[in-house]
């Protein structure tokens, strides 16, 4: 896992950036820059998300901006937008039209077009499309607004221009919003995904589980990004809506097993455990402190996820810290969310 920075990326980390990024193209090292946005109830989850997957990655950030010398799809995310491949930079729009014309952008009977990204600058609707006309004249190939075969994203970053190929989000997650079971309380596709992402912010080779998957929603969007991932539940009918929905989006049923938590062995590199919500009964603190312990020896890195505040005592009696932590809000429905990491 590569390094966290809780609570360090909601301001600018160098406010020469421009330099920096002239210097990594130089040298030919890869610069990438994000789009983002969220809504306002889960923006504390938006932003301890991109701390998970940027973290130490981070070069430069704003309210709606990224950069980064990580490489992410942006559908991996629920909040990335775009990821702009930054091939040219300069210090006017002139200077970027310039070098757009010294370089190949698209192949032989390839379709392109510019779009200028939207990041809180001063520049109007007008003059967006200007500089979009104005790079994209130089550059050697044929326009397509429509159905281009490239896109070519333009922004300034602090004040200098960039310029690189566009990556937008196809949002191809929005397909697990609907499933045919769910709860009225279970997680959204987006949250899931965002819980995931934090869980296991490098994917390669891990091995996740959800103790407590009720219908599924985390396995799925673990799932989609190619994780391993194995799920859980003591509820017969959760489990049953839990591989109603995995048939459904072509996932195999046996990836749930009906039984208690605390009855499974083996070890994972990272779980998500989105705790019992007391709306129906009430769970003891017994109970609660079992499954915290069981979950403590089957995973060292865990997202835990809960109503309940006074959790976080018993989280830290179960052997973990708290790394990181957010609130996700759905009316007065209020759920913490913790990154825990085994104390040594």
């Amino acid at each position: 896992m590569h390094e966290q920075i809780a609570g360090r990326m909601d301001e600018p980390i160098d406010e020469r950036i421009g330099e920096r990024i002239q210097q990594a193209l130089a040298a030919g090292r890869s610069l990438y820059l994000y789009a983002y946005a969220s809504h306002e109830t889960e923006a504390e989850l938006c932003a301890m998300e991109l701390r998970a997957l940027f973290g130490g990655w981070t070069e430069w950030k704003t309210e709606s901006l990224l950069l980064s010398r990580r490489r992410i799809d942006p559908d991996r995310s629920p909040f990335l937008n775009l990821r702009l491949d930054i091939a040219a930079c300069g210090d006017s729009a002139e200077k970027i039209a310039e070098l757009a014309g010294s370089r190949r952008w698209v192949e032989s009977g390839e379709t392109f077009k510019v779009t200028y990204i939207k990041a809180g600058d001063p520049f109007d609707y007008a003059e967006q499309r200007s500089f979009e006309r104005l790079v994209g004249s130089r550059i050697q190939g044929k326009a397509d607004m429509k159905h281009p075969d490239v896109t070519l994203g333009l922004t300034a970053v602090n004040g200098t221009w960039v310029l690189g190929v566009w990556h937008a989000s196809k949002r191809a997650w929005h397909a697990h919003i609907h499933k045919p079971q769910n709860y009225s309380t279970g997680l959204s596709a987006a949250v899931a995904r965002a819980l995931v992402n934090i869980a296991a912010p490098e994917t390669e080779g891990l091995r996740l589980l959800d103790p407590c998957c009720g219908m599924g929603n985390v396995l799925i969007e673990a799932l989609s990004m190619g994780l391993d991932i194995r799920g859980r539940d003591i509820n017969p009918l959760a489990i049953r809506g839990a591989r109603t929905n995995l048939k459904h989006y072509g996932f195999p049923e046996t990836l749930v097993t009906l039984g208690d938590m605390n009855d499974l062995e083996g070890h994972y590199d990272a779980a998500v455990l989105d705790m019992p919500y007391n709306l129906c009964s009430v769970l003891p603190e017994e109970e609660q402190q079992r499954m915290l312990t069981s979950l403590r020896r089957l995973a060292p890195r865990a997202v835990i996820v809960t109503t309940e505040e006074d959790v976080r005592v018993r989280v830290q009696e179960a052997g973990y810290r708290i790394a990181d932590e957010c609130q996700v809000r759905k009316g007065s429905f209020v759920r913490q969310v913790w990154l825990c990491e085994a104390l040594q």
